[in-house]
């Protein structure tokens, strides 16, 4: 298992950009398939209601699912460095703790979620027509999500380890079988939005035994370890503070949706809510493979930033960079050539499809930046600044896009909610680009034999 680790600290970096991020990539393509089969699913089986309902949901499962990624990217963070540093007992009681902090903060959001569901929904935007199927949809997936929280706590500890293949194996198996239960629950059983969530729930629970039987069976380089019921402060204060930049990112974005919801509800009504629900599906689609991207480049810079070899720190952002980028840019060109007919896709409604093509060209007009933004904030998770990592977290939905929002539209009306978007994606990349110019001398240094080679030339 030796070599599972110390293949990041000297192998090519394009090599492993490849081995990690590809199966990454494959991996968050097919949970973003999940996510545009669900909605076209239940758009053509229920209705627009039913759309507005799950865009009126999403909130809330962002919330939940947020402890979940700060903790799985927190310790994720230091176990790859701590795998670099040559430490793996220090690596497995991270990961003990990651487990211990997963359980227990999915049982505190899925009791309190349930406890009160239909108020808070209601506050996120339901309408007296949308809260009927929101409130059906998501009293059936709180149960999932303690199977989900694990899956996606795992999943980053196992790609902190080198091990991609096996968190791609496990959104692939999760997702797939989502994608094939979702007609049968909903079409054939008959069962609406009721039918998409147990399906959602059984893919979750199978997911989470695949990932928990490779740990079990000793196939990974960290084992579980029960730390006790009390675990370390430092341990718990060290995955938290790394880990606090993906929570603020995801509840932000939470926020952000409950803003735009209420906005699109008081400019546009519910067929404003279904349309940027199947816009946001698109996003994530286009988004996720980006992710994909930043995940397989976070445990070869964290790796590498541990051991002190500090090049190839450098080569592995530049290659990110240019990676996510031109993915961005294909994603700005497909959606600015074809948005109608991706919306046509999920809605045979004509003003859900004439809605959505104004909207969608609006909400990417500045795609192309949007992956080096996601590099950015990946790159100082990795290397553990966990203040700066928040700052840039915050910065596109919290900082710019929430006011925005909430402002514009008194100005351009139903527009105005739509121009928010690309507006602070620009102000977020600029924020970005302030961070990574000021730290340009330590993150894009030459390899050492190259700088040896430039000294010889110059004294020469």
């Amino acid at each position: 298992m030796k070599q599972q680790s110390t293949q990041l600290g000297t192998d090519k970096i394009p090599k492993l950009m490849m081995r990690f991020s590809l199966p990454a990539f494959i991996g968050m393509f097919v949970m973003a398939l999940y996510n545009i089969a669900d909605t076209f699913y239940i758009a053509r089986g229920v209705g627009t209601q039913a759309v507005a309902a799950l865009s009126i949901s999403f909130p809330l499962q962002l919330i939940i699912t947020a402890f979940a990624a700060a903790i799985g990217i927190g310790g994720a963070s230091i176990i790859s460095r701590r795998l670099g540093e040559g430490k793996l007992g220090k690596a497995n009681e991270v990961f003990g703790h990651v487990m211990w902090l997963v359980g227990l903060f999915s049982i505190i959001m899925v009791g309190l979620s349930l406890s009160f569901l239909d108020p808070i929904l209601v506050a996120f935007g339901a309408t007296q027509d949308v809260l009927p199927y929101a409130s059906e949809y998501m009293s059936i997936i709180l149960y999932g999500a303690l199977f989900q929280a694990f899956m996606m706590a795992s999943n980053n500890i196992v790609r902190s380890e080198g091990n991609a293949k096996v968190a791609m194996l496990t959104m692939i198996i999760s997702a797939g079988l989502n994608i094939v239960l979702d007609p049968i629950f909903i079409f054939w059983l008959d069962m609406g939005v009721a039918g998409a969530a147990i399906a959602t729930v059984i893919s979750q629970a199978v997911g989470a035994v695949w990932i928990f039987l490779y740990f079990w069976t000793g196939k990974s380089s960290l084992t579980f370890k029960w730390i006790g019921l009390v675990p370390k402060l430092n341990v718990v204060q060290e995955i938290v503070g790394i880990g606090s930049a993906t929570f603020v990112r995801q509840v932000a974005g939470s926020f952000m949706f409950i803003a735009v919801n209420w906005m699109l509800v008081l400019h546009g009504g519910d067929t404003a809510v279904a349309i940027f629900g199947i816009i946001n599906r698109i996003m994530m689609f286009a988004i996720m493979p980006m992710f994909g991207i930043v995940q397989g480049m976070q445990p070869i810079i964290g790796y590498n930033y541990g051991a002190k070899l500090y090049h190839r720190v450098s080569d592995t952002l530049k290659l990110g960079i240019i990676i996510s980028s031109g993915l961005a840019t294909f994603v700005w060109v497909v959606t600015m050539l074809f948005p109608g007919a991706m919306m046509s896709i999920f809605s045979t409604d004509p003003t859900v499809v004439k809605g959505g093509e104004e909207a969608m060209r609006w909400v990417f007009l500045a795609a192309p930046i949007i992956g080096f933004q996601m590099v950015s904030g990946g790159l100082y998770q990795a290397l553990g600044k966990a203040k700066i990592s928040l700052v840039l977290s915050m910065s596109r939905q919290l900082v710019f896009l929430i006011p925005l929002v909430l402002i514009l539209p008194s100005f351009f009306g139903l527009v105005g909610v739509w121009i928010a978007f690309p507006i602070a994606d620009i102000l977020s990349f600029v924020l970005s680009l302030f961070f990574i110019w000021r730290d340009r001398s330590t993150l894009f240094q030459k390899a050492p034999a190259q700088e040896k080679l430039r000294e010889v030339e110059v004294n020469g």
